[in-house]
């Protein structure tokens, strides 16, 4: 990906990250619905491309009668399955594209959920307005300013509940985006913030894809006000040959493609 001209790694603002990812997610819904939908399902509620499900995981606790937000949600997938959980869920996006196909999923299916169009960095929501939050690699890698938008999460979430994450594993960014032998090797500074940036002939961002390190992570939880629980890294699963971008067998047998951090908002 590296050896594109379109592609650098550069700061970019608020703004045009969020011109950015909006216009690329309104017109690749399609795209990437057609590429991944099947592994996510209509009615499920997968973690990440090593495929781990909460169905399993339980990361959540609880879902009977629990008012959930799924952040940044696609297709709402997770949304419409913590549904069908006894769960009280209300999915957002920021792409129309996206949010699409969500509700497309939901005539399909027959499971409806609330669908709302909003930035993760200005939540339409009451204060202490939902039991639990959680999102599966939507928003956060795509906001700046990711402290934000983990205090506004805070702001909405009633004392005691819990907001669980995936995100890419940090580790990732050492290497290309290169599924084979490629990505393998270490070409990136972990420490290096600047964000992935794919850009129009004019130097105009059109995807924007941001980095942090673990303990960046760790250090906007605690300040946002959040409980550390446990950091899942999810293995690769014996018998699951797929791939999934740059996540493949041979790098997942060798080192983690997820973080799924599982925080709570400390009672009282």
């Amino acid at each position: 990906m590296d050896d594109d001209s379109r592609v650098t790694r550069r700061r970019v603002g608020d703004a045009e990250a969020r011109r950015a990812n909006r216009g690329w997610w309104d017109t690749d819904a399609d795209d990437y619905q057609a590429e991944h939908g099947a592994f996510l399902g209509d009615v499920d509620f997968v973690w990440c491309p090593e495929g781990l499900r909460e169905a399993d995981a339980r990361l959540l606790g609880e879902l009977p009668g629990r008012r959930v937000l799924e952040v940044g949600c696609g297709a709402a997938a997770a949304a419409r399955w913590l549904a069908t959980q006894g769960a009280r869920p209300v999915a957002f996006d920021l792409s129309a594209g996206m949010l699409r196909h969500a509700a497309e999923a939901a005539d399909r299916t027959g499971v409806r959920v609330p669908l709302v169009q909003a930035d993760a960095l200005a939540l339409p929501f009451a204060d202490r307005s939902f039991d639990l939050a959680c999102t599966a690699f939507g928003a956060i890698p795509f906001v700046d300013d990711s402290a934000a938008l983990l205090a506004e999460v805070h702001r909405v979430l009633r004392p005691g509940g819990r907001w669980v994450f995936s995100v890419t594993h940090p580790m990732r960014w050492i290497f290309l985006d290169d599924p084979g032998e490629g990505g393998l090797t270490a070409v990136h500074s972990y420490f290096d913030r600047s964000p992935y940036v794919e850009q129009d002939e004019s130097g105009v961002a059109t995807y924007v894809e941001q980095h942090r390190t673990l303990g960046d992570r760790i250090r906007e939880l605690v300040g946002a006000g959040f409980r550390l629980l446990d950091l899942v890294e999810p293995e690769w699963p014996a018998g699951h040959e797929g791939t999934w971008g740059q996540w493949s067998p041979l790098r997942g047998r060798l080192f983690p493609g997820t973080a799924i951090f599982v925080t709570d908002k400390p009672a009282g």
